[in-house]
């Protein structure tokens, strides 16, 4: 196995931090990027944005995960045949089972993900997908990028 790493992503501020951090790290170019976003359930919440929004939802994601498989290979000299792009539409319940479930199934050394600040409350509310990655993925390195 080489240097092969998972990049949950999507279209937070968060997501634009772990963009960020990989463009300012020091990355052997020959790595193995592999950037996905990770479809949940919809929510009752999600359903209210209306049926036109979510229709638009994956070209979205895809054409930012695309920008920035261009930014690593225009900005950090990557070749494109080491950068995959994935939009993963299992719909799982969480996007944390769906990057969990997507690890065990590839041929990954780390998974790079973000994470922003939060109250106790919040995080005891929503979850916190890093934590859930850290206890789940024992055997697997996890690189936390923390957010404002």
């Amino acid at each position: 196995m080489g240097n092969s790493m998972l990049v949950p992503l999507n279209d937070s501020k968060t997501s634009q931090g772990v963009i960020n951090f990989l463009l300012n790290m020091s990355l052997c170019t020959d790595a193995r990027l592999t950037l996905i976003h990770i479809f949940r359930k919809p929510s009752s919440g999600e359903a209210l944005m209306g049926k036109k929004f979510m229709a638009e939802m994956p070209a979205r994601l895809e054409k930012m995960l695309l920008d920035t498989k261009e930014r690593l290979m225009a900005e950090k000299g990557f070749d494109p045949a080491n950068i995959t792009v994935e939009l993963v539409d299992k719909g799982y319940a969480s996007a944390s089972e769906g990057i969990i479930d997507y690890f065990q199934q590839g041929d990954f050394d780390m998974v790079v993900i973000g994470r922003k600040q939060m109250s106790k409350s919040e995080e005891f509310v929503l979850g916190d997908i890093s934590a859930k990655l850290i206890r789940s993925l024992t055997k697997a390195s996890i690189l936390v990028v923390k957010t404002g």
